[in-house]
């Protein structure tokens, strides 16, 4: 029989429900997750925030049948641990799931995994606030007039026009201003794996297709940053990082994205390529450089992790973030996501999901003592 400091935690992933396929998310996700849960001796299944009922004996949840190769439900004990995995903002909002969230925050004997998604002016904010970030924030402002762009466009000639809330380089724009040109701004906006280039003699003419573009959404206005390049191809870099078995920030792995051809982005969506990052570094700075900036890259990481920690009062296990450096080997920090989406390298990925339990059982074990 297992003592109790052997027993290891429940855990229950959370999401919402589904009409057509019992709950919403990323279902080959999920089944990774309970795979390695169910291998290290955890009990793991997903849960719903409707049927997450904090109060009842059992809870309604999933596991997947692998031999009838569905999702089979099942009531099981209450969860120790609650990884929130919901899976788009919109749902994250709803008034239902915000009280639930609010609930399991204040219920004892269950520890919630991460709060919830991050917004890319708060981000920018936090990191703002600090003397230890501030230096790896390009220039941001928030998109309101026509006027406030054209400020910016005087002081930092390439911009990027950035989506609040975007998620994997959606709804990405830049803008360029080249004065010794007769169409002297540029538009450029990312539809799909390719991009659309409109030129104007003037900003004012270009500013009903910005208009067009954000729609409704909120955006940012980033300071560019000319990005170190493979093969006159831009790329940045993908650092996963999760708590550990002690509780602390730890990087799992760092991956390269390199940009399309004829993209503006580097996500693999939108026509990036996963690369290795020391290949992409050591034929820009060579091999002794390059391995100075993959240190640099794992302790700027930690900052920001801490950083974003600290300045937000919420407690987070893991984030991905992207990185760029640009051509004199500076780094910069252009976005982080609460929610990492799986990295396509298997090392990585095998990492990321061993450390969603270890740090499962350091919140359970700092809980009992």
């Amino acid at each position: 029989m297992k003592t109790q400091a052997e027993q290891k935690p429940v855990v229950a992933v959370l999401t919402v429900h589904d009409e057509g396929q019992f709950f919403k998310g990323n279902q080959r996700n999920f089944r990774d997750i309970l795979e390695t849960g169910t291998r290290m001796g955890y009990q793991v299944y997903i849960v719903t925030v409707r049927d997450l009922k904090l109060t009842a004996e059992t809870v309604k949840g999933y596991i997947f049948n692998k031999s009838l190769q569905t999702w089979e439900e099942q009531n099981f004990p209450l969860p120790q641990v609650i990884y929130n995995r919901i899976p788009y903002r919109k749902y994250e909002l709803k008034p239902s799931v915000r009280t639930k969230l609010e609930e399991i925050s204040h219920t004892s004997g269950v520890e919630l995994y991460n709060p919830g998604f991050f917004n890319k002016w708060e981000l920018f904010k936090w990191l703002r606030a600090s003397e230890s970030t501030r230096q790896l924030v390009p220039a941001t402002k928030r998109l309101n007039s026509l006027s406030s762009l054209g400020k910016m466009l005087s002081a930092y000639p390439y911009l990027y026009l950035k989506p609040e809330n975007g998620k994997a380089g959606k709804g990405i724009m830049i803008l360029k201003f080249r004065p010794e040109h007769l169409m002297a701004y540029r538009l450029t906006i990312q539809h799909d794996k390719k991009s659309v280039t409109y030129k104007s003699v003037s900003l004012s003419q270009l500013w009903g297709r910005i208009r067009r573009e954000a729609a409704n959404s909120p955006y940012i206005i980033q300071q560019g940053i000319e990005l170190a390049n493979y093969q006159k191809k831009p790329f940045d870099l993908r650092i996963l990082i999760q708590k550990n078995a002690r509780g602390s920030w730890s990087v799992t792995g760092i991956g390269a994205r390199l940009a399309g051809k004829g993209s503006i982005t580097t996500h693999v969506p939108r026509g990036g390529s996963v690369e290795d990052p020391f290949k992409l570094l050591s034929s820009m700075f060579g091999l002794e450089e390059s391995a100075d900036l993959m240190n640099r890259i794992k302790g700027t990481a930690t900052q920001i992790a801490r950083q974003i920690e600290r300045a937000s009062g919420l407690s987070h296990g893991e984030m991905s973030m992207d990185l760029g450096v640009d051509t004199n080997g500076t780094l910069w920090f252009f976005e982080a996501n609460a929610k990492p989406m799986k990295f396509d390298e298997p090392e990585i990925r095998q990492k990321s999901l061993r450390r969603i339990f270890q740090y499962s059982s350091f919140l359970v074990g700092r809980m009992k003592s």
